[in-house]
Protein backbone atom coordinates (compact mmCIF):
# COMPACT_ATOMS: atom_id res chain seq x y z
CA UNK A 1 0.00 0.00 0.00
CA UNK A 2 1.39 3.42 -0.94
CA UNK A 3 1.18 5.82 1.98
CA UNK A 4 1.90 9.53 2.29
CA UNK A 5 3.10 10.82 5.66
CA UNK A 6 2.49 14.47 6.49
CA UNK A 7 4.01 16.68 9.16
CA UNK A 8 1.68 19.69 9.12
CA UNK A 9 3.08 23.07 10.10
CA UNK A 10 1.83 26.62 9.94
CA UNK A 11 4.49 27.65 7.38
CA UNK A 12 5.52 24.41 5.69
CA UNK A 13 4.48 20.80 5.37
CA UNK A 14 6.90 17.88 5.53
CA UNK A 15 6.18 14.88 3.33
CA UNK A 16 7.27 11.24 3.41
CA UNK A 17 6.44 8.21 1.30
CA UNK A 18 6.16 4.51 2.06
CA UNK A 19 5.64 1.91 -0.64
CA UNK A 20 6.73 -0.91 1.65
CA UNK A 21 7.87 -1.30 5.27
CA UNK A 22 10.12 1.80 5.34
CA UNK A 23 9.21 5.49 5.27
CA UNK A 24 11.37 7.87 3.26
CA UNK A 25 11.37 11.68 3.46
CA UNK A 26 10.49 13.18 0.07
CA UNK A 27 10.42 16.92 0.69
CA UNK A 28 8.75 20.02 1.98
CA UNK A 29 6.01 22.17 0.47
CA UNK A 30 4.99 25.69 1.36
CA UNK A 31 1.70 26.02 3.23
CA UNK A 32 0.47 28.59 0.68
CA UNK A 33 0.19 26.10 -2.19
CA UNK A 34 -0.18 22.77 -0.44
CA UNK A 35 -3.30 21.72 -2.36
CA UNK A 36 -1.58 21.36 -5.74
CA UNK A 37 1.59 19.86 -4.27
CA UNK A 38 -0.13 17.17 -2.27
CA UNK A 39 -2.63 16.40 -5.04
CA UNK A 40 0.23 15.94 -7.55
CA UNK A 41 2.20 13.65 -5.22
CA UNK A 42 -0.89 11.56 -4.46
CA UNK A 43 -1.53 11.07 -8.18
CA UNK A 44 2.10 10.44 -9.18
CA UNK A 45 2.77 8.01 -6.33
CA UNK A 46 -0.68 6.37 -6.44
CA UNK A 47 -1.22 7.11 -2.75
CA UNK A 48 -3.95 5.04 -1.12
CA UNK A 49 -3.95 6.56 2.39
CA UNK A 50 -2.55 9.62 4.15
CA UNK A 51 -0.99 9.44 7.61
CA UNK A 52 -1.12 12.84 9.29
CA UNK A 53 0.90 13.64 12.39
CA UNK A 54 -1.09 15.18 15.22
CA UNK A 55 0.08 16.76 18.46
CA UNK A 56 -1.87 18.31 21.32
CA UNK A 57 -3.50 21.62 22.17
CA UNK A 58 -4.04 24.43 19.68
CA UNK A 59 -1.88 22.80 17.02
CA UNK A 60 -4.05 19.67 17.19
CA UNK A 61 -7.11 21.80 16.37
CA UNK A 62 -5.32 23.37 13.39
CA UNK A 63 -4.23 19.93 12.23
CA UNK A 64 -7.80 18.61 12.41
CA UNK A 65 -9.02 21.57 10.35
CA UNK A 66 -6.25 20.90 7.81
CA UNK A 67 -7.25 17.20 7.73
CA UNK A 68 -10.84 18.13 6.94
CA UNK A 69 -9.77 20.38 4.04
CA UNK A 70 -7.28 17.78 2.84
CA UNK A 71 -9.93 15.06 2.85
CA UNK A 72 -12.32 17.21 0.83
CA UNK A 73 -9.68 18.11 -1.76
CA UNK A 74 -7.80 14.81 -2.05
CA UNK A 75 -10.59 12.33 -1.33
CA UNK A 76 -8.36 9.73 0.32
CA UNK A 77 -8.64 8.13 3.75
CA UNK A 78 -6.68 10.00 6.43
CA UNK A 79 -5.45 8.53 9.71
CA UNK A 80 -3.83 10.42 12.57
CA UNK A 81 -0.54 9.37 14.13
CA UNK A 82 0.88 10.89 17.31
CA UNK A 83 3.76 13.19 16.40
CA UNK A 84 4.90 14.20 19.86
CA UNK A 85 8.57 15.22 19.74
CA UNK A 86 9.16 14.05 16.15
CA UNK A 87 10.70 17.40 15.13
CA UNK A 88 13.13 17.21 18.07
CA UNK A 89 13.98 13.64 17.14
CA UNK A 90 14.47 14.62 13.49
CA UNK A 91 16.84 17.47 14.40
CA UNK A 92 18.82 15.18 16.73
CA UNK A 93 19.15 12.50 14.02
CA UNK A 94 20.33 15.03 11.45
CA UNK A 95 22.95 16.44 13.83
CA UNK A 96 24.05 12.90 14.64
CA UNK A 97 24.88 12.22 10.99
CA UNK A 98 26.37 15.67 10.48
CA UNK A 99 23.69 17.13 8.19
CA UNK A 100 22.57 20.73 8.28
CA UNK A 101 19.16 21.03 9.86
CA UNK A 102 16.85 22.34 7.14
CA UNK A 103 14.69 19.38 6.14
CA UNK A 104 13.49 18.52 9.63
CA UNK A 105 9.85 18.65 8.52
CA UNK A 106 10.39 15.95 5.89
CA UNK A 107 12.36 13.84 8.39
CA UNK A 108 9.54 14.36 10.92
CA UNK A 109 7.01 13.20 8.32
CA UNK A 110 9.10 10.06 7.79
CA UNK A 111 9.25 9.43 11.56
CA UNK A 112 5.47 9.86 11.82
CA UNK A 113 4.88 7.50 8.92
CA UNK A 114 7.42 4.96 10.22
CA UNK A 115 5.70 4.94 13.64
CA UNK A 116 2.41 4.21 11.86
CA UNK A 117 3.99 1.42 9.81
CA UNK A 118 5.66 -0.11 12.87
CA UNK A 119 2.42 -0.28 14.86
CA UNK A 120 0.53 -1.70 11.87
CA UNK A 121 2.76 -4.77 11.54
Amino acid sequence: MNLLGIDFGEKKIGLALATGPLAEPIGIIDIRNWELGIKRICQEQEIEKIILGISEGKMAEKTKKFAQELGEIIGLPIEFQDETLTTNEAVAKMREIGKRVKDEDAISAALILQAYLDKSV
